[in-house]
């Protein structure tokens, strides 16, 4: 070792500071030059340690992103959850994170959307520290850069507050999977239909005219999902008053469970159609309610499939539907009130029928009024 760094240690350190390296002290130590140190300490040994840490931040990056990648689909995709082991880390993991047993284009949009959202994470994590290394490596002091960045991010953070909202709201509808990409959601003031892309700054979604709506995600403060799971084909049929309803009821159990015995439609209904009854009364008829239990968007053709067959089998069988024209006018009078005062041989003026409470006059189906008497 030079004699002089052993006999002056201040040398070593005002050549290489006070944590020196190695290749530093190496140098220091074969030409006892502080500028030659310095220069190796720069040009070699700082480039040499600055390359370490980024190829170790690579490498660990992209093992926590093929991790990361691996674990969600253990939790999310159900056809890869079948051993004891993945099944306990379902068990500890939450719902919001699980599969819902639907590997469809909408399951598949979430695995995407989630996994890139816990990749991008974990991967600033790695780089966030290897930065952090590579400041010190170099020797220059974190404080003033974070007291800077602190103050631009107050700034900027003002300044796009709005994207901020968006970004946390998508993350939380992807995550608690709100809704997804197949669904038909309604957001309210007039945005609905089928959902064609989820992201986490906005959703899109295209109406039954075709329409493409682009809905920014903080904007979203409730959501109507129709195909979430399950969905329920509903129908009330109208029925007059003098109708046989047990009868008519009994057709209408008919025709749904003929539908569900149909291969075309059958595995598209998860249980046997429920005959709720009557629902309500009203100046229509009487409503008689039916529902089916279907997949997920299933219900709309099912329930036009239900609504023919059902006119069908109603023609075939002689059965009426209500009067579907609109009410028909009734006018209720008093008998004493139309009584004759004068004379008992007064005659009724003509159009009008006999004070017996009978129907006046009646709506025909271009909107004019009828005579009393049906002429």
């Amino acid at each position: 070792m030079n004699l002089l760094a052993a006999t002056d240690p201040t040398a070593l350190t005002d050549a290489c500071g006070d944590d020196p390296h190695w290749f530093c002290e190496r140098v220091f130590d074969w030409t006892d030059s502080k500028t030659w140190a310095r220069f190796g300490e720069w040009v070699v040994a700082k480039p040499i340690t600055l390359l370490v840490v980024v190829i170790a931040a690579a490498v660990i990056a992209r093992l926590v992103r093929w991790s990361i990648t691996r674990s969600m689909k253990r939790l999310m995709v159900t056809g890869e959850a079948n051993s004891k082991r993945r099944k306990g880390l379902r068990r500890r993991t939450s719902n919001v994170l699980l599969s819902s047993g639907d590997s469809s284009l909408r399951m598949q949009a979430r695995f995407g959307t989630l996994n890139d959202v816990f990749r991008s994470i974990g991967t600033a994590l790695v780089w966030l520290v290897a930065i952090v290394v590579a400041f010190d490596v170099i020797g220059v002091s974190l404080g003033p850069i974070i007291a800077t960045a602190g103050i631009a991010g107050v700034a900027l953070g003002f300044g796009t507050q709005t994207m901020v909202r968006d970004f946390i709201s998508g993350f939380f509808i992807v995550a608690e999977d709100q809704f997804g990409v197949g669904d038909t959601i309604d957001l309210g003031n007039g945005a609905k239909g089928i959902v064609e892309r989820v992201t986490l700054r906005s959703t899109h979604l295209r109406d039954s005219e075709g329409t493409v709506w682009h809905v920014s995600n903080g904007q979203i403060t409730r959501v109507a999902n129709k195909s979430q799971e399950w969905a329920r084909a509903l129908i009330d049929v109208v029925l007059p008053y003098n109708a046989d309803i047990d009868a008519v009821s009994a057709v209408m159990q008919e025709v749904a469970d003929s539908l569900q015995t149909d291969p075309k439609w059958g595995a598209d209904i998860l249980e046997r159609a429920e005959l709720w009854g009557i629902q309500e009364f009203d100046a229509d008829g009487v409503h008689v309610r039916l529902v089916i239990k279907t997949k997920p968007a299933a219900q709309f053709a099912v329930l036009r499939e239900l609504r023919s067959r059902l006119k069908t089998t109603f023609d075939e069988r002689s059965i009426d539907f209500a009067y579907a024209g609109g009410p028909t006018q009734v006018v209720i009078t008093d008998e004493s009130s139309l009584a004759p005062k004068t004379s008992p041989q007064s005659t009724v003026k003509p159009n009008f029928a006999d004070s017996d409470g009978t129907i006046v006059g009646q709506n025909n189906s271009d909107g004019s009024v009828a005579d009393g008497d049906g002429d």
